[in-house]
C-alpha cells in the first residue's frame, strides 16, 4: 500500500488501505508533547521553539492554548485529568488545575536544580515519571542555555508526598517513555550525547518491580533506523508505535519491526486519540499530520 513500508503480515491489519496519512496543518517549528483531551475533544501539542502551547480540533481547526508555555516539551494526563507539562526554561514539571492555574511539581532533585524534563508519563499508582537529558539547556532555540547541575536521569515523582527518585541514571539522553498495557515493562528512547559523533541511540526496555519502586534490566530493545527514537506510544495490545526519520515505526513486544507509515518529515512524538483511540496524530517537525489505524492505543488518562 502506498505511504506504508509492510515488513510483516500483522501490520498489514494495521494499517487501512482507504485511510490514508493527512497533512492537518503547518507553519510551526518542532512539534513536540501531543496530548489528546478526549472530554474536550481537541489535541494539544507544543510548538517548541516558538514557546507556545496549540490546540486543533476537527471543528475549530487551529488556535493558540498556551502563551508562553515556559518552552513547554512533554506532557500528558494525571488520573484525574488534569495536564502535566515538562518545562525547558523553568526546569521543571509544572500541572495545569481544573480551574487553570498552574502548580510547580518539582524544580529539584537532592539540592540540584533539574536540567529539562523533556518527556513525561503517569502509571495507575499516580506516580509520574519523567526524563530529564541536557537538550533544552544546550542552546537558546529551545528554552535557552543554561548550566547543568547534575546528570542527565530517569526520574519518579510521587506527587502526593513529592518524593522524587532517580529510577536509572546511566543514560546518555533519556528522552520519549511508555509503559507497556499491564505497566511492568517501562521502554525509555536513549537519543544519546548528540554533541559527540556516533551516540548512542536506541529504545531500551526495563522491568518494572511490582511496588514501582524500581527498575531492572535496561538492555537494548530496539534501533530505529533512519534517525533515532524521539517519542513514542504503545497500543492495546503492546505494539510500540515509534518517531523515526522516515516516519513512524511499529515494533511489536519482542522488539521485531513489523512495518512504517511513511512521512515526508522527521518524526518528533505521536499520540493516540479521536474516536476510539484508533486516530495516530504524528508531529512531523512543523507539521501535524494524522492516521486512522486498525489499531487501538492503550488506554492511559
Amino acid at each position: 500500500m502506498q505511504g506504508f513500508d509492510s515488513r510483516d503480515a500483522r501490520f498489514d491489519n494495521y494499517v487501512l488501505g482507504n485511510a490514508p496519512l493527512e497533512q492537518l496543518g503547518g507553519g510551526y517549528r518542532w512539534i513536540e508533547g501531543p496530548v489528546w483531551m478526549a472530554d474536550w475533544n481537541c489535541l494539544l501539542f507544543q510548538d517548541l521553539p516558538n514557546n507556545r502551547t496549540m490546540r486543533w480540533s476537527q471543528a475549530d481547526g487551529f488556535s493558540v492554548w498556551r502563551e508562553p508555555s515556559n518552552y513547554g516539551n512533554g506532557q500528558t494526563r494525571d488520573r484525574q485529568g488534569r495536564l502535566v507539562t515538562c518545562s525547558h526554561r523553568g526546569r521543571c514539571l509544572y500541572r495545569t488545575e481544573w480551574d487553570g492555574t498552574i502548580t510547580t511539581l518539582v524544580t529539584h532533585h537532592d539540592g540540584c536544580r533539574l536540567n529539562a524534563p523533556n518527556d513525561v508519563v503517569v502509571k495507575s499508582d499516580g506516580t509520574i515519571w519523567f526524563s530529564d537529558p541536557l537538550y533544552g539547556l544546550l542552546n537558546d532555540y529551545e528554552g535557552g542555555r543554561q548550566q547543568s547541575e547534575q546528570p542527565p536521569a530517569l526520574y519518579r515523582l510521587d506527587p502526593d508526598s513529592g518524593d522524587i527518585r532517580v529510577m536509572a541514571g546511566d543514560f546518555d539522553g533519556p528522552n520519549g517513555l511508555a509503559f507497556s498495557p499491564d505497566e511492568r515493562r517501562l521502554y525509555v528512547a536513549e537519543t544519546g550525547d548528540q554533541t559527540r559523533p556516533n551516540p548512542r541511540q536506541y529504545i531500551r526496555v526495563f522491568d518494572v518491580s511490582p511496588d514501582g519502586l524500581h527498575l531492572a534490566g535496561g538492555d537494548v530493545f530496539h534501533k530505529v533506523e533512519p534517525g533515532y527514537s524521539d517519542g513514542f506510544r504503545v497500543d492495546e495490545d503492546g505494539n510500540l508505535w515509534s518517531s523515526a526519520g522516515d516516519g513512524v515505526h511499529c515494533i511489536d513486544p519482542t522488539g521485531r519491526l513489523l512495518g512504517k507509515i511513511l512521512v515526508p518529515y522527521t518524526v518528533s512524538n505521536l499520540v493516540f486519540g479521536d474516536r476510539y483511540r484508533s486516530r495516530l496524530f504524528i508531529g512531523g517537525s512543523h507539521t501535524l499530520f494524522s492516521i486512522f489505524l486498525n489499531r487501538r492505543g492503550a488506554q492511559v488518562p
